[in-house]
């Protein structure tokens, strides 16, 4: 699929601040679990932090193959970066398209400059892939509604100021669940848990509380009862970003393992040259094109409809993708590959998050399979 000049030029502007600016850090922002916000202050100096903001309130308003091309990018240099920027146009995807003329004039300048950070605050402790068993209600009194329930897995969950939040009317009633727009310094509104994980280390996941929070009625962004299948639809959206982001921690650990395999000798010659390595590269490589060309399709089938299936094959396909393909870079690496002197370890960790968060691979296989019934 052949770029614009204008996509070329924020390829290589992205490889060019992901070359010299963050892929240095990334190792040292994992072993510390802290987030580079100077970095995300550079993403927003470029101008990324409003990727889905539209230009009348001064954002990049990206197509959906340039945003692809962004998320994969980042990616390469750090996840825990891509995801952040990822669920932060979520939120400002929200607004745009639920919000009203007041929520856009309020939050979209701002957010585009990169504060508030957004949240997306769907999955609870005990409703995750099934979101209508959420118990977080936003009960209506007078001209406000008081919300009660715990969010899990929230991506900028300690670094946001805003929330887009997920609850029930009616918690006895699945058909309920509401979109509201939750400032994050709400009375009643706190940071839980800041998860331990395995990978994405730098990115703060977190639990959120609200206790008796109270929020103005203006601040509902969908009708009572329509905030499920907005949730759904702006899903869609980020199952394409997230392949792209695996796409991108593939590539990335696949170019190291190929300077790693002309660079190491073993029996007086590179490794690259024995063809059991030689081969598991040539497979690498094979399996990234085809990732990128499926999440490719996805984001030119999204443009201008909402194409689920293609946005859950792409997702799929390249998460599955990037765990194997980093575990392979790891083998290539041997027992170097096992140590934090090598990034490829790093990219072996990050990758399998890409197979859970914003539905599972059985999720992903649910909702293609949903298609071919009759």
């Amino acid at each position: 699929m052949r770029l614009t000049d204008e996509q070329r030029l924020i390829r290589e502007t992205l490889r060019e601040f992901v070359g010299e600016e963050v892929r240095d850090r990334a190792r040292e922002a994992d072993e510390r679990q802290a987030f580079p916000e100077d970095l995300w202050d550079e993403l927003a100096d470029l101008g990324f932090t409003g990727l889905t903001v539209p230009e009348a309130y001064g954002g990049f308003d990206a197509d959906q193959l340039t945003y692809s091309l962004i998320n994969e990018e980042l990616a390469r240099g750090d996840l825990s970066l891509a995801t952040a920027l990822s669920v932060h146009c979520l939120a400002t995807s929200c607004i745009r398209e639920f919000g009203t003329e007041t929520h856009r004039e309020r939050w979209l300048p701002e957010m585009n400059e990169g504060r508030p950070v957004g949240a997306f605050a769907l999955s609870e402790p005990q409703a995750g892939s099934n979101p209508k068993a959420m118990q977080t209600e936003a009960k209506k009194e007078g001209a406000e509604y008081v919300l009660n329930g715990t969010k899990q897995w929230i991506t900028n969950g300690e670094r946001a100021g805003v929330v887009v939040l997920f609850a029930k009317t009616d918690r006895d009633d699945p058909e309920t669940i509401t979109q509201f727009l939750v400032p994050k310094e709400t009375a009643g509104v706190s940071v839980g848990k800041k998860e331990d994980k395995l990978g994405l280390r730098a990115s703060d996941t977190t639990t959120l509380v609200f206790d008796d929070a109270r929020i103005p009625a203006a601040n509902r962004l969908t009708p009572v009862g329509a905030g499920l299948k907005a949730a759904l639809s702006t899903l869609t959206d980020g199952r394409i970003a997230i392949a792209s982001q695996a796409v991108g921690v593939a590539a990335a650990a696949f170019a190291a393992a190929v300077e790693y395999a002309n660079d190491r000798e073993q029996f007086g010659q590179p490794i690259i040259e024995h063809q059991t390595v030689a081969h598991t590269l040539a497979e690498m490589q094979t399996r990234i094109r085809a990732a990128r060309l499926l999440t490719r399709d996805a984001a030119r089938r999204n443009e201008d409809d909402v194409d689920p299936v293609a946005a859950s094959m792409a997702k799929y396909f390249a998460s599955e993708t990037a765990v194997d393909v980093t575990g392979e870079a790891v083998q290539i690496h041997g027992g170097y590959g096992y140590t934090k002197e090598s990034d490829v370890e790093r990219y072996f960790r990050d990758a399998k998050v890409t197979t859970i968060y914003e539905g599972t691979t059985a999720i992903q296989k649910e909702l293609i399979s949903r298609h071919l019934k009759t």
